[in-house]
């Protein structure tokens, strides 16, 4: 085995040789007394260098055992390098998922269907309660004689309202209050969220006419598939590079009592969340690899799906269910769009000029080579050079432009 000698880079290594390996069978042939020991005879492979060496059987362990102190120098040892630990290779984390965990909401708040009636029952309640009420009224004589011959009912004298005919009126507005009070539109693309001070009490996705109960106070929640189009947020890229970036978010709402009750102003928590995943997103790449060919931030539809994956993950805990986040416009801020510029073009004519050279180069060793394989020229080393050389100016000329005089 070989020996890395520090800082040097040279591999040195031990070879014990066996001398007199047979020695102790011929001896007893001859009738000799046998040797004690086998002669061995270390060999340096480069000289002026220490080794260290180990027995043999330790290089077939799976885990690596301290070298012995002392050097036996028998036959059965050999020298060996001490293991290099290998590098750490650091994946770049260009589609990662969120490593924080999401927060979480809290578990009382489930969205449930509120208790409502159909509409006609709210109407007829309520006509049933006036009609109450006017009966009352005309049984103490309350109505004018003109009123009640256009109701076609028979006058009848007043004599005052009692306590008790006071009472039944009294129940008889309140029934009626109630009744239309709680009366409502509900639109497609709507829902109401009930609560009873401060608790939830259910939420509303039915449409049309509907009574509910006019103790609970109603908010109403847009559950419609909307868009949001983000006013040019600023962000760095991988290289520290400040950037201009306009997202454009689907989104609806998918928890109608979490996004009301569980954050205080859901649009401005998605807002917030777009900007702090766009700046997680886009930090794990360039915006432009001029000199390599590297993932950027110019692949749109990579940018979007991280993006997307990872606002969903956030937003989910408080019942916005996020369907795209796509990124329109990566831009170089203002201050820095015109050197950005001139490097980007840069860039392109140099990668520009180095497939025309090798174009070219690939001509003019075709063009020599045929010349020289098929016999129609026997040229000797200057006449080649001047020949590559006229190719050469000839052929990068013409691919680049007319020449002048021709």
């Amino acid at each position: 085995m070989d020996d890395l000698r520090p800082g040097s880079g040279v591999r040195v290594g031990v070879i014990a040789v066996p001398v007199a390996a047979e020695a102790p069978a011929q001896a007893q042939d001859q009738g000799h007394p046998q040797p004690s020991r086998v002669a061995v005879r270390r060999r340096t492979v480069i000289g002026n260098e220490t080794t260290g060496s180990i027995p043999v059987h330790l290089l077939f362990r799976d885990e690596p055992e301290p070298e012995p102190a002392d050097d036996d120098g028998g036959p059965a040892t050999i020298a060996m390098a001490p293991p290099v630990p290998a590098k750490a290779v650091i994946p770049a984390p260009t589609r990662s998922e969120p490593s924080r965990p999401a927060p979480t909401a809290d578990p009382k708040l489930v969205e449930r269907p509120a208790p409502a009636l159909p509409g006609w029952i709210g109407v007829v309640g309520g006509a049933l309660a006036l009609a109450g009420c006017a009966a009352v009224l005309w049984w103490t004589g309350a109505v004018p004689e003109a009123a009640a011959r256009m109701l076609r009912l028979p006058p009848r004298p007043y004599h005052g309202i009692h306590l008790g005919q006071w009472a039944l009126l009294a129940l008889g507005v309140l029934a009626t209050l109630f009744a239309f009070g709680g009366l409502g539109r509900g639109r497609v693309g709507y829902a109401w969220v009930l609560t009873l001070f401060g608790d939830y009490r259910g939420t509303v996705r039915r449409t049309g006419l509907l009574w509910v109960s006019p103790l609970l106070l109603r908010r109403r929640v847009d559950i419609r598939l909307r868009h949001w189009r983000s006013e040019p947020l600023s962000a760095v890229d991988a290289k520290g590079t400040a950037l201009d970036v306009v997202v454009l978010v689907v989104w609806r709402i998918r928890d109608t009592v979490r996004a009301a009750l569980g954050v205080d102003g859901h649009e401005e928590y998605l807002r917030e969340q777009v900007e702090a995943a766009m700046a997680r997103v886009l930090s794990q790449l360039p915006a432009d690899a001029f000199h390599e060919d590297a993932p950027t931030l110019r692949d749109a539809e990579a940018v979007g799906e991280a993006l997307t994956r990872m606002l969903s993950a956030e937003c989910a805990p408080v019942g916005i269910e996020v369907f795209s986040a796509q990124p329109t416009r990566i831009e170089y801020a203002p201050e820095i769009a015109a050197a950005m510029r001139r490097r980007r073009i840069a860039a392109i004519d140099a990668k520009h000029r180095d497939s025309v050279l090798t174009a070219v180069v690939d001509a003019v060793d075709d063009v020599v080579h045929r010349l020289t394989t098929r016999g129609l020229v026997e040229l000797d080393d200057y006449e080649r050079k001047s020949l590559v050389k006229d190719l050469t100016v000839a052929f990068y000329t013409g691919r680049n432009g007319p020449v002048e005089g021709a």
